[in-house]
């Protein structure tokens, strides 16, 4: 290994239980460079980190690591923090109700014979908050400083630790662009410090302006990795290589029967539950008509989900504004029961813990959303709910024995079956699905799609939320793509491909105007 490189990574193999997530994936990282991964969601960035800092132990995947030209081996992630090697999540793991300067020091206290020396605590804070450009008091509570500057925390408390090796993962999702900028210009200036810096990010924007190299990883695999200093990369290259795999014929076939419009959404602003004044869902307005799938594409923290789960009874968000219309009339959409009753429906990505009792008969998961229906003054007719949970088990092609088997020990394409046997008996007019085929394998997928025609044949509207784009192409008729929380394009099927969808899934609302 020459000495120029701080990490390598060679020939990184991690599997789960039926998916291998990195196959043989090697990187290198020059000393005092940043280098920038990017990837679509789910193509193993982060798994990626997880190894290199020990999250996966040494022995849980295969291939090796270098850093500094020793080969090591990590057993958890203070093994990798003892060498330098540092990671800040998204997710800013800080105490709200500790000062910064608890938090810089948290595990590693300032301490003499098991006294914390408070006067030291607070006057090393004050150093590193310094050095990453943050002027409030080390006293000051983390709840009462905002996202922006929580992350300068972390980053000071990273220098606390003697940070080498610094990896940021999607470090400005959150961020405005002010504090982005600032968190940039920092970056920058860690360099000038000898601190080397590995970047997660798909803020194309963002890599072309900090980044020295550039590694792509796509389905688990290192595609390329661009030197990004001569200027000659563009952010229509990087794209490329982020979504280069062709599209086979994994989709039935599907004319569809489009009718009148059925919802309509205007100007939807959604605030983010804990941080009010941030906009997680910006000015958004769609429509979706009676027979017509319409897809949302965008990336990670694009706030899909969050419009979806807003829409649906404002199960997220504080703040929400906008008005929905339902076969052109406002409705009111305040309350979970209120979106039912007016035919919205919602099937969650997350099916264990939303979408279905898994302690429960697959009978009662599908009769769950729409009791009414099989009920006569308060009690259910058992046979009747049999009878409607053995017409989608056979419809569907539910693989399991009888429909009093548990729904938790199906398969995850026969769990999602359920759940959509479940929404498609309560009979809705506009069925949201969040990720639909999220963790299923190719067969069932397309099972899947051929249900989602049947429901959009049968007069619904259908929304489908994926981050698959070659899903959304092949299912949807039209698609909108969100950047930022705002809507950055609309494309109909004819001219959806994946690198124009990419182009604006990757696009910075403040600086472009969206084109349609």
């Amino acid at each position: 290994m020459d000495h120029d490189h701080i990490l390598e990574m060679r020939g990184i193999t991690k599997r789960f239980p039926g998916v291998v997530a990195l196959k043989d994936v090697n990187l290198s990282v020059r000393r005092g460079e940043v280098h920038a991964i990017c990837g679509e969601n789910g193509a193993g960035k982060s798994t990626l980190m997880k190894v290199l800092s020990g999250v996966y132990p040494h022995g849980s995947y295969e291939g090796e690591i270098l850093f500094e030209g020793e080969e090591v081996e990590f057993r958890n992630i203070r093994d990798s923090e003892a060498l330098g090697i540092v990671i800040i999540h998204q997710e800013l793991a800080l105490s709200p109700y500790l000062s910064i300067a608890e938090n810089i020091f948290l595990g590693n206290e300032q301490a003499s014979r098991g006294i914390v020396n408070w006067h030291k605590t607070n006057s090393e804070a004050a150093k590193l908050l310094a050095r990453v450009g943050l002027e409030e008091s080390p006293d000051t509570k983390i709840r009462d400083i905002g996202v922006g500057k929580q992350q300068l925390v972390e980053i000071a408390k990273a220098l606390s630790k003697r940070v080498k090796l610094l990896i940021l993962d999607e470090p400005t999702a959150a961020l405005n662009d002010e504090d982005s900028e600032h968190l940039l210009d920092l970056i920058r200036s860690l360099q000038g410090q000898g601190i080397t810096c590995i970047i997660i990010s798909h803020k194309l924007g963002e890599i072309e302006a900090i980044a020295d190299t550039t590694t792509v990883i796509r389905d688990g695999e290192t595609i390329e990795t661009l030197d990004m200093r001569g200027g000659e990369v563009s952010q229509e290259r990087i794209i490329r290589a982020m979504v280069g795999r062709p599209l086979e014929n994994r989709f039935p076939d599907h004319t569809p029967q489009i009718g009148e419009e059925v919802l309509r959404i205007e100007d939807w602003t959604v605030h983010h539950p804990i941080d009010h004044e941030r906009k997680v869902v910006d000015g958004v307005s769609i429509n979706v008509r009676r027979g017509e799938i319409v897809g949302l594409a965008g990336l990670m923290g694009a706030g899909r989900t969050e419009l979806a789960m807003s829409l649906f009874g404002r199960s997220y968000g504080t703040r929400i504004s906008g008005k929905v219309f339902k076969d052109g009339k406002e409705i009111e959409v305040r309350t979970v029961h209120q979106a039912i009753k007016h035919g919205i429906a919602y099937a969650t990505e997350d099916r264990k813990r939303y979408g279905l009792n898994l302690i429960d008969s697959i009978r009662r998961n599908i009769s769950g959303a729409a009791l009414d229906k099989l009920a006569s003054r308060g009690v259910v007719n058992h046979n009747a709910e049999t009878q409607v949970a053995e017409r989608y088990r056979k419809e569907l092609g539910i693989k399991t024995p009888n429909v009093e088997a548990l729904a938790g020990k199906l398969s995850g394409g026969n769990q999602q079956k359920v759940v959509l046997s479940k929404w498609i008996y309560a009979d809705p007019d506009v069925l949201i699905l969040d990720e639909p085929t999220r963790g299923i394998d190719v067969g069932a997928k397309y099972e899947i799609y051929q249900t989602i025609n049947r429901i959009a044949d049968s007069g619904k509207g259908v929304i489908v939320i994926s981050s698959e784009l070659p899903e959304l192409i092949g299912l949807c008729d039209r698609i909108y793509a969100i950047s930022e929380g705002r809507l950055t394009g609309e494309v109909a099927r004819e001219e959806a491909t994946q690198e124009r969808l990419m182009h604006f899934m990757t696009m910075d609302p403040s600086k472009d105007k969206a084109t349609r």
